[in-house]
């Protein structure tokens, strides 16, 4: 269940477009036709499903203080939390570099329509934004930074594919001249990413309605305690 929730979690709820608008400027870039959005996307997944279980070690094993206490007792004190970005963007480029190899080797077109975009994955914020995640919410094994890893990849995917499709639609129709390109992407990503809010409630209502019983119970308590007071002493003033 923890795998399942952080799955879904990751792709509806925090989504790394439509929740913390990161990765915004290959989105919109790269969003014109839906072809070209698949591959950057798959791309993003595989660099991401990569980096963030790699980065996931090196926090756990390098970088966290006392992380180096496997090496001996006199390394205990030290602590390399000051090199995560650069450990985390070295990791991010080797991957980026090593994506950019086989898109251009096992399908040019691809290589070509994507330009400049396909490097630019390696300072895309989103990337770096999933390890930083992952090392914030101080995941726990390797398997739910994979999980994290590939589930912010789809959400990220899912994005762009939609306002790929919807921006190939929307070229036929009869936009307004001032918010005609980038404008009415904007309004469309914001209306999506309420869309996207409104599945807040998939997996936090059920925790919502445990913490509400504990507090309704009491209350029922005190009110039962109230009234049998009440009734003490009237019974009391009765007699």
């Amino acid at each position: 269940m923890e795998h399942l929730e952080l799955f879904f979690k990751s792709i509806f709820i925090d989504n790394m477009v439509f929740a913390t608008f990161l990765g915004m400027c290959s989105y919109l870039a790269v969003s014109k036709k839906v072809s070209t959005a698949v591959g950057l996307g798959a791309a993003v997944i595989f660099v991401l499903a990569v980096t963030v279980p790699v980065n996931w070690l090196l926090d756990q094993y390098i970088l966290q203080p006392g992380a180096l206490q496997w090496l001996g007792a006199e390394y205990a004190d030290y602590d390399l939390s000051f090199l995560s970005f650069i450990m985390f963007i070295a990791t991010i480029a080797t991957m980026v570099q090593l994506v950019e190899i086989v898109v251009e080797k096992f399908s040019p077109s691809l290589y070509n329509s994507l330009g400049i975009f396909l490097p630019l994955i390696a300072v895309n914020c989103a990337i770096l934004g999933g390890s930083l995640f992952m090392q914030s919410r101080e995941i726990e094994t390797i398997g739910l930074a994979f999980n994290y890893g590939i589930s912010s990849g789809i959400g990220w995917f899912l994005a762009i594919l939609a306002i790929a499709a919807i921006r190939e639609k929307i070229r036929y129709s009869n936009v307004p001249a001032p918010l005609r390109g980038l404008g009415i992407t904007f309004i469309i990503t914001g209306l999506m990413a309420i869309g996207f809010m409104s599945f807040g409630g998939m997996l936090t209502g059920g925790d919502d309605e445990g913490k509400k019983q504990p507090e309704e119970t009491a209350k029922v308590e005190k009110v039962n305690k109230k009234e049998n007071k009440l009734a003490e002493n009237t019974t009391t003033i009765n007699e």
